[in-house]
């Protein structure tokens, strides 16, 4: 009996916590552009954001599109190559969904295939925006972290896995002239 009423009082102080956290989140650190941002499996430097037609390759699409770009500093301080940065940095989305953004190597202004380990790279992701949709002034670009796992609850293999956001970074848009 004891033992019933302990393990209903665990069940409703873990429910009284998940409503307190749902009703009060953390606050995310708000950085300023040029401010590394430590994510756990990445160091990503924020530069600046602008709109165009063309992206970083210089060869125009043969549909135009509205692209948003942001240029960025990045480290993989994993182990391993990898190439799953999109889903560390986010932009603010208009209402519809933005598709996954395609990532540039500055250095050779080619799309980014994996990323070495400890090799810092400066790129640029760009996003295709929504044409009937006005690119704003400023867009809120947001981090995630990752954490590592050495087990996983789940199937007991390593992995990097996302965790809730580190950092958000307003940047001003330059607009193509």
């Amino acid at each position: 009996m004891i033992a019933g009423l302990g393990g209903l009082a665990a069940s409703a102080i873990s429910f009284s916590m998940t409503l307190y956290e749902a009703a009060h989140p953390p606050q995310v650190p708000v950085m300023q552009a040029g401010q590394q941002i430590d994510t756990g499996r990445w160091f990503v430097t924020l530069r600046t954001a602008r709109t165009g037609t063309v992206p970083p390759t210089g060869v125009p699409q043969s549909q135009p599109v509205k692209l948003v770009m942001v240029d960025m500093d990045v480290v993989n301080r994993s182990a391993t190559p990898n190439n799953v940065l999109y889903r560390v940095v986010t932009i603010s989305a208009p209402a519809q969904k933005l598709d996954m953004p395609t990532a540039y190597l500055d250095r050779d202004k080619y799309l980014a295939g994996y990323f070495n380990p400890n090799m810092p790279e400066r790129l640029t992701m760009v996003w295709e925006w929504p044409a009937d949709v006005p690119v704003p002034d400023k867009i809120t670009v947001t981090v995630t972290g990752q954490i590592y796992k050495r087990r996983d609850n789940l199937y007991g293999a390593s992995g990097w896995y996302d965790r809730e956001p580190v950092a958000r970074v307003d940047l001003p848009v330059e607009k193509a002239p």
